[in-house]
């Protein structure tokens, strides 16, 4: 910022808002250990980890600042996974609509601790929205195991992990913490083909895809894709990163005559705006 030039207050906040919900803000990050089901190294290392939660401590690891900033780790705190270049991402695409008056809701699928949903709210206090909604979409137990019908997820193992299974209370407790837990945050708990179909839901403005596997974003891309407004905003977390999420994305895209250019993020996230 130069010298004599303000921001405004709203601007101010988002941005505060963003570093602490990534955890970039602070120059220290930890990541718990974690290791998939299956992985000899877990057996290895319950009983330590057992020990030290009888002591109230946990065992974990000095990160890399520079992945935490860029979204590629697993942080042990932070609301959100995704960096600094996919949050400022989805703030300029929610600014967007919301200045273009573009209709319909804010969505994610896919939101582990909730930061990036916890952050369309905000925008949507922040710039005096009143009526759209936020919708978050997640299992809160974890990704599915792969179904042998999707060949793009054999040998996928998400759902090994422990840490990408956030329960339902934890996350509304996230929301409730920054002060933006109401009645304009739905949710949706299920597996996405029992829970998106069927949803409530009317138009999307912004719809942000996080959910890893094939399986995940095609059972989202299916039914909430044709809900977002010309003018909306469709992000791919994944899709620089996990073959079988682009080959979803791909696939839908052809089989629809989606030709607007897909634009990179950060080399693992993308996004596209609806033309049509």
């Amino acid at each position: 910022m130069t010298e004599g030039t303000t921001r405004e207050p709203a601007e101010l906040y988002l941005e505060l808002l963003k570093r602490v919900l990534t955890r970039s803000l602070f120059d220290r990050h930890y990541h718990r250990f974690e290791f998939a089901r299956g992985d000899p190294r877990r057996a290895l290392f319950a009983p330590l980890r057992s020990a030290l939660s009888a002591r109230r401590l946990e065992l974990v690891k000095l990160a890399d600042p520079k992945a935490r900033a860029e979204g590629r780790d697993w942080p042990a705190d932070a609301e959100s996974m995704i960096g600094s270049k996919r949050m400022d991402n989805l703030h300029a695409c929610v600014a967007d609509v919301l200045r273009r008056g573009v209709p319909g809701d804010l969505m994610e699928t896919g939101v582990w601790r909730g930061g990036a949903v916890i952050f369309m709210r905000a925008a949507l206090e922040a710039y005096g929205d009143a009526t759209r909604r936020v919708w978050v979409a997640d299992s809160f137990a974890g990704l599915p195991a792969p179904d042998a019908r999707y060949a793009a997820d054999r040998g996928d193992v998400h759902h090994g992990f422990r840490a990408l299974a956030v329960s339902l209370e934890q996350v509304r407790a996230n929301f409730a913490r920054y002060g933006l837990l109401d009645e304009r945050v739905r949710f949706l708990e299920g597996w996405f083909k029992d829970t998106l179909p069927g949803a409530p839901i009317g138009r999307l403005a912004v719809l942000r895809l996080d959910g890893d596997m094939y399986e995940s974003t095609m059972d989202a891309l299916r039914p909430l894709y044709p809900r977002l407004s010309v003018g909306g905003y469709l992000i791919v977390d994944d899709y620089g990163v996990v073959p079988g999420c682009k080959q979803a994305v791909d696939e839908y895209r052809a089989e629809h005559g989606i030709a607007e250019p897909i634009v990179d993020i950060d080399g693992w996230g993308v996004y596209w705006r609806r033309e049509r």
